[in-house]
């Protein structure tokens, strides 16, 4: 049985969320435990399960009996990574707090190399993915949304395996925006920041449960978050088409003046045209509709998620009690 973080307070935090990682978190926390003790015998390992459908809040609850290190949150129902992120944060008691997906396709061998990357004065050490496994088209749309949402030159394969100061945390902590992603929050909020090169590896085991549905929720949410980049396209769209169809009123003057007996031109066009427009007004009235509609999420202030019970710690009668109960 690990002992609880020597000296009077945790020097390093390890915040993961965990949904669909049952089979990867034993191998975790060891790898966690080993990399965290090289650093410091003051750390924390914060795990909040996000809900997962399998089983993964029973070996959370295992390894917080055996393991004083590991605090472990089950929220109330599934918020997302960026609501679990947060969770995690708002508990992380750190003065530096490093943030990591639960899957082990970034390596846990790789903080110390941030914990050494931050002695240069960095309040944020980010990682960059050495070489991409996913599909071209993949690549493609991340950077296109990257380049809709970060507006800046900020490289577009930041992995989420990052090392936040205090100060950083408590910057985070302070945003009440309900439509969040990590990344695009920590180049908004700024502060000096470096980044490490790492090599992505095949997850430890299952599958990931980022579904396209749920990528295109979480790419919406990133857009919400950082600025009015839809609207801004929108306008930029309305602009095009109005030129386009200044340009074709000028062909159809010409064209009627150069033709020997003028031209009367079909009802193909009309349709064509009327359709076009049709669609540019439906769209931009829906985008609009959609930013009334997070306005709508933002002004009812409902938390960004609750949490249902945190996992006893070691030596705890009430885990003991609530396995009885289970077996009865």
């Amino acid at each position: 049985m690990a002992n609880r973080p020597a000296g009077g307070g945790v020097e390093l935090s390890v915040v993961v969320p965990v949904y669909g990682c049952a089979d990867c978190l034993h191998a975790l926390h060891a790898r966690l435990t080993a990399v965290a003790a090289t650093i410091t015998d003051r750390y924390e390992l914060v795990l909040v399960d996000d809900r997962s459908r399998d089983g993964g809040w029973q070996i959370l609850r295992g390894l917080a009996q055996a393991d004083a290190h590991v605090r472990a949150f089950r929220l109330s129902r599934n918020f997302g990574q960026d609501a679990a992120i947060t969770a995690g944060l708002a508990r992380a008691s750190g003065e530096w707090v490093v943030v990591m997906d639960c899957d082990l396709q970034e390596a846990p061998e790789d903080i110390a190399r941030m914990w050494a990357a931050r002695a240069g004065g960095h309040e944020i050490v980010r990682t960059v993915r050495r070489g991409w496994r996913h599909s071209w088209f993949r690549r493609w749309a991340s950077r296109a949304y990257r380049s809709l949402t970060l507006e800046t030159d900020v490289r577009p394969d930041y992995s989420n395996l990052s090392l936040l100061s205090r100060r950083v945390v408590d910057a985070f902590l302070s945003l009440h925006d309900r439509d969040r992603e990590y990344m695009i929050a920590l180049d908004w909020l700024g502060f000096s920041s470096t980044a490490v090169e790492i090599d992505l590896t095949d997850r430890h085991a299952g599958e990931s449960s980022y579904t396209p549905r749920a990528l295109a929720r979480v790419a919406l949410d990133g857009m919400f978050f950082r600025s009015t980049a839809l609207l801004r396209l929108v306008v930029m769209v309305g602009f095009l088409v109005a030129l386009a169809g200044a340009g074709l009123a000028v062909f159809e003057v010409v064209d009627y003046f150069a033709s020997p007996r003028g031209r009367v031109p079909g009802y193909t066009s009309l349709a064509v045209l009327v359709l076009l427009l049709g669609g540019v007004v439906i769209v931009s009235v829906g985008i609009v509709g959609l930013y009334v509609g997070r306005v709508f999420e933002q002004v009812k202030n409902r938390p960004l998620y609750l949490i249902e019970s945190e996992a006893p710690g070691p030596g705890s009668p009430r885990l003991e009690l609530e396995e009885a109960r289970e077996r009865c």
